[in-house]
């Protein structure tokens, strides 16, 4: 059976032909997620999670059991914070540690502070795992490090036994980590990560947690799905569920699409539209990863300006950015007017090093990222960057048959709407009624979001504040780019 990846309740199928499953038990083990209500004080925890790479959360132990149809299931509830951090409880050695951990589909290690990490400040407020009072615990000692979006941890690989839920896996793998290097861990509600994804990204080529309860035929179903509650008055977070998917959380029928590279959860993603406008970008396909650790959705800084205009969410002024449209608009139009190819066209302007080497429209880098590499000078490089982006911008508009100045007029709109460096972007809560709906296409479906559903509203009244669920993330080649 192919490889697929469920869109919808984000039901995820690990199928690879190297995992054998066993008959055993036929229920599911459902694992609830805790939530903690957003308030106006801890807004920065919010930007905090959207720099994160590689992700957020923990928190709470809870195993309950209720029918789902013929077959008992085993909960265990996540906790919800900020609306941005979803955390549940598992248990490692014998007798039982708990640690809250993020179930991450964007990683494939577990890990958890160690009692060994004397150094850094974040294991001091978080649980640690001391291996002396297991009875399980079995040594290993090679050394390992795993590298985050906005930080690192490092320690060394021990085995013991790791319960979630009521599911035992025996003899599992994991990094005790002995250094976290990163604010954000400090911060964190969270203790550690469990990755559920591909065995091709684990480090140490580690089996997952997930691949040796298929293999050890704790679970029937090789299936895991995830529902996440952002009602915030909700105490209950939402709930992730192993060996199959809840009917109680979800209408209509799942969409299946296959898993195009093993490694993340990825997938290919068709067009995507704004209003019920196509942008143009995703028009002849683009890669996209189902990632359970990313609190917002993440795309290619050209676009995520784009969609950050149609909804009125103001980011940073770039400098460089209207300063390529002030000087160089007329002629990046007339070049692209006269066919030249779209690569090229900064390059033949004098604001790229390289002709042709960059993926115009796809692998573009945020100034900020591209300021710091050492091919260029830095301020060549961040006119080669906004004059990618205005490329980009144009070629759109052209396929609309706007007017040049129409066309220029909207390019230097654009500038003003670049997200910050954080990537978080605000809009007035009074205009959600009139923000236009953005949808993705998946597996030849459109699945529309509403403002409601992609705006991350905290506080009431006055004192609301409104944040854009879409931030920009530019991961370059070969991995990227990647929404």
């Amino acid at each position: 059976m192919g490889k697929k990846i469920l869109l919808a309740s984000l039901c995820l199928w690990v199928l690879s032909s190297s995992i054998a499953l066993h008959a055993s038990s036929d229920g599911l083990v459902r694992i609830p997620l805790n939530k903690k209500r957003l308030d106006l004080n801890s807004l920065n925890a919010v930007k905090i999670a959207a720099k994160e790479d590689r992700y957020a959360d923990s928190l709470r132990n809870c195993a309950n059991h209720r029918n789902m149809g013929d077959s008992e299931v085993d909960i265990v509830p996540l906790k919800n914070y900020l609306d941005a951090q979803y955390f549940g409880v598992i248990s490692i050695g014998t007798p039982a540690q708990n640690f809250t951990v993020i179930f991450d589909t964007g990683s494939s290690n577990l890990w958890v502070p160690s009692s060994k990490c004397y150094f850094s400040i974040p294991c001091y407020f978080h649980a640690k795992y001391k291996a002396r009072s297991s009875s399980t615990y079995t040594e290993n000692g090679k050394s390992c490090s795993i590298h985050y979006g906005s930080g690192s941890i490092s320690g060394f690989f021990s085995q013991d036994n790791v319960q979630v839920g009521d599911l035992v896996v025996k003899d599992q793998v994991f990094i005790e980590a002995t250094r976290e290097a990163s604010l954000t861990f400090l911060l964190a509600k969270f203790d550690g990560i469990l990755g559920l994804g591909f065995q091709e990204i684990s480090v140490g080529n580690v089996v997952p947690v997930w691949y040796n309860m298929v293999e050890q035929g704790l679970i029937n179903d090789k299936v895991f799905s995830f529902w996440l509650n952002r009602n915030p008055d909700d105490t209950d977070g939402g709930e992730i569920v192993f060996g199959g998917s809840d009917p109680n959380h979800f209408m209509g029928e799942h969409t299946y699409v296959p898993v195009t590279r093993k490694g993340y959860w990825q997938f290919e993603m068709g067009d995507f539209l704004i209003g019920n406008q196509s942008t143009g970008f995703c028009a002849s396909g683009c890669a996209a990863i189902a990632d359970s650790g990313t609190s917002l959705f993440t795309g290619p800084t050209t676009i995520v300006a784009e969609i950050n205009h149609a909804i009125g969410a103001e980011g940073i002024l770039s400098v460089e950015c209207k300063e390529v449209v002030s000087q160089y608009g007329d002629m990046i139009l007339e070049l692209l007017i006269a066919e030249t190819q779209p690569q090229k066209v900064c390059s033949q302007i004098g604001l790229c090093v390289f002709d042709g080497a960059q993926n115009v429209g796809t692998g573009i880098e945020t100034v900020v990222e591209r300021q710091n590499r050492e091919k260029s000078s830095v301020g060549q490089d961040a006119l080669c960057v906004a004059c990618e982006m205005a490329v980009v911008w144009i070629q759109n508009q052209l396929r609309q048959n706007q007017t040049k100045e129409r066309i220029l007029t909207y390019i230097n709109e654009l500038c003003e709407r670049l997200p910050s460096p954080m990537g978080e972007s605000t809009v007035d809560c009074n205009d959600l009624a009139s923000m236009p709906n953005v949808s993705f296409t998946i597996g030849d479906k459109i699945f529309a979001l509403t403002p409601e559903e992609y705006i991350l509203k905290t506080g009431v009244g006055e004192e609301a504040i409104c944040v854009s669920g879409f931030t920009a993330f530019d991961l370059p080649p070969p991995r990227g780019p990647l929404w």
